[in-house]
């Protein structure tokens, strides 16, 4: 488990870090353009995205006695250690906002300050944009693939991992989506939570009309069914047709549709 972010850091960073204190450059103003070279799959533009989550750890960064103590380990020279114990942010930093479209070789991110800092946040800065880029990018060809239909983010159990569940399904939404399965997500940024069931919920009762029923009886005002765990034009749409009929239809509420896979 990583109890330090910031510590997640490609070693190259904290050891070229070291070397500036130790060759007196320390304070230099040093500029970095962090740009990417080419839109996957000869697409014409990516999606920034992660500006949110970059934000929130450079606001963060700090290190606890335990992280300088493993530091020292890497042999960094003592003056770094102190200044690493004592650290305040100082670079300034421009950036485009969420959800612009941003092209090859062009600079979505500036950094300004001394060179020991503008160095060490470099490896942050890519995990955040790069991810959370190439999710936005996708999400948004899907969206505009669809011309109009409503496409909602459904990655989560697919993630590799509990961040890229949940900083992906904001990237999503920040792509188009309109809403996403991760439903922390709803809580902690106003994302739209959105399911309907799975097959085991069909396969807990004696019959799919009779899991159809019970759905929809259970969620009346937000009814979508899965049809395709036993054969979907044989028993799914019809037994979901017959179930909106006789159970939603007499309240006056429209089912929301129905769901394959």
């Amino acid at each position: 488990m990583v109890n330090n972010r910031f510590l997640m850091t490609e070693l190259y960073e904290l050891t070229m870090a070291n070397g500036f204190f130790m060759s007196g450059k320390a304070n230099e103003i040093a500029h970095f353009d962090l740009f990417f070279r080419r839109v996957p799959d000869k697409g014409g533009f990516a999606i920034f995205a992660g500006l949110s989550r970059m934000i929130e750890l450079i606001k963060n960064i700090s290190f606890k006695d335990e992280d300088l103590e493993y530091l020292k380990t890497l042999g960094l020279c003592d003056e770094f250690i102190e200044y690493l114990r004592d650290f305040k942010f100082e670079c300034d930093i421009w950036s485009v906002p969420e959800g612009t479209p941003v092209f090859p070789n062009e600079p979505v991110i500036k950094v300004r300050g001394p060179i020991v800092q503008a160095q060490l946040i470099e490896t942050l800065l890519l995990v955040c944009m790069n991810h959370q880029s190439l999710v936005a990018t996708k999400a948004n060809r899907l969206v505009r693939a669809a011309k109009g239909i409503a496409v909602a983010e459904f990655g989560t159990r697919r993630s590799n991992g509990f961040d890229m569940a949940f900083y992906g399904s904001r990237a999503a939404y920040i792509g188009g989506c309109v809403g996403t399965a991760c439903t922390i997500c709803e809580r902690d940024y106003g994302i739209p939570a959105l399911g309907t069931m799975a097959h085991s919920w069909v396969q807990m009762f004696p019959s799919e009309y009779e899991a159809f029923c019970a759905y929809a009886k259970a969620w009346p005002k937000n009814c979508s069914l899965l049809v395709d765990t036993y054969n979907v034009l044989n028993s799914g749409v019809p037994n979901a047709i017959k179930v909106f009929d006789e159970v939603l239809k007499p309240k006056g509420i429209r089912p929301k549709g129905i769901r394959i896979a």
